[in-house]
């Protein structure tokens, strides 16, 4: 496998400057709205790759190395020994809604040879939990799932994704891989401390939520936020909930994504449903950096503690917003764990799809470091 790594921005163009990889099959670009929107740069990826499926979306903030920059393109080319690739799209529209266009994705790869599938989803229009139950469910089963949620900084306006075509909003694309010398490796874990107590969630429809223990959702999580209402959606970031079943499992974490003033509501990334317990949560800086450790340590020994050759890092974008000007300290620890021939991409989502670990099933995650990493044999 032969990666090459280029970045754009106003300032500086593209550096470098020429491409020395134009034979590559895939190219990965995570870039900020305003750049997407403007299609220049994505169609001078195209000329420059003209061999390569060229998939990305819009950003939070776009990682390559172990920098996370904000408004610049991040683009890494692939050239693969013995893996093959198929590229599928689709737009989510009033007769295609989430859990239809998980299945018409699955469906547009042929299983035999199939290894993995990775998927990039408008981050705004989509309920990410239906989106994956529809990839899952048409999926082989010994193929696993990994990708996330296009963002658009903290402004949550628009976001855009792209597979050999132009950015467009409610897009949905996937990448399947084919070839049995292909290793991956993905894991997915958070780093938030809950307090206060168990509220079951009593009025809920898909991924809306009105009421907890019968009260106002809404009314009930800008008490707890006290000051912090008043910068409601972008400050519910800091503050997520944990979803959890009667039985007391682990749970997964979900972000307001927008709220409705008249009618009490929350709307989520993904589904919360009713007889479900949430816990609201907070940031902890340590353990935060921490998570994104772990992660990277269950790819690691996901690929038998040998070092991959590209890792794929798809991080909250309340995470960033936590760490702040420490941020590039979680893709450090990454580096740390998979080392620095590792080619490291990436972005600041809306959203991470992946298992949390190999064994368990893939789910839509709000607030966690999620990495999938690849290498040829």
């Amino acid at each position: 496998m032969k990666i090459e790594q280029r970045m754009w921005t106003e300032a500086k163009g593209w550096q470098p400057n020429n491409p020395a990889l134009e034979s590559a099959q895939l190219v990965l670009a995570f870039g900020a709205t305003p750049i997407l929107r403007s299609q220049e740069q994505i169609q001078q990826i195209r000329e420059a790759y003209p061999a390569a499926h060229v998939i990305g979306c819009s950003t939070a903030g776009e990682i390559q190395g172990i920098r996370v920059r904000d408004n610049s393109l991040a683009i890494t080319s692939i050239q693969f020994e013995h893996t093959q690739i198929r590229g599928a799209q689709t737009q989510l529209g009033p007769t295609v809604d989430s859990f239809q266009a998980g299945k018409q994705l699955a469906q547009s790869f042929r299983p035999d040879g199939l290894v993995h599938v990775f998927v990039l989803s408008d981050g705004n229009l989509v309920n990410g939990s239906e989106l994956v139950q529809g990839l899952v469910k048409h999926l082989p089963p010994n193929v696993a799932l990994t990708g996330g949620l296009a963002g658009d900084g903290s402004r949550f306006e628009q976001t855009l994704v792209f597979l050999d075509t132009m950015p467009a909003e409610g897009r949905i694309a996937a990448l399947g891989f084919y070839g049995n010398r292909l290793r991956v490796g993905y894991g997915s874990m958070g780093g938030w401390d809950p307090f206060g107590p168990d509220r079951l969630i009593t009025r809920a429809e898909g991924n809306v939520l009105y009421e907890l223990d019968g009260q106002s959702a809404l009314g009930l999580y800008k008490k707890y936020l006290g000051e912090y209402a008043a910068d409601l959606p972008a400050s519910a970031l800091l503050f997520p909930l944990q979803l959890r079943t009667p039985a007391g499992e682990t749970g997964v974490v979900r972000t307001i994504l927008s709220i409705d003033e008249q009618e009490g509501s929350m709307f989520f990334a993904g589904n919360v449903p009713e007889g479900t317990y949430a816990r609201l949560m907070k940031a902890n800086f340590e353990r935060l950096v921490d998570g994104a450790m772990e992660a990277a340590q269950t790819n690691y020994r996901a690929l038998n503690s040998s070092a991959p050759d590209l890792a794929i890092l798809i991080s909250c974008v309340g995470r960033k917003l936590v760490l702040g000007q420490m941020v590039e300290e979680e893709v450090e620890a990454v580096q740390e764990v998979l080392g620095k021939k590792t080619a490291l991409t990436g972005f600041y989502s809306y959203g991470e799809i992946a298992p949390f670990t190999p064994s368990a099933a893939c789910k839509l995650h709000n607030q966690t470091m999620t990495i999938t990493t690849f290498s040829e044999v």
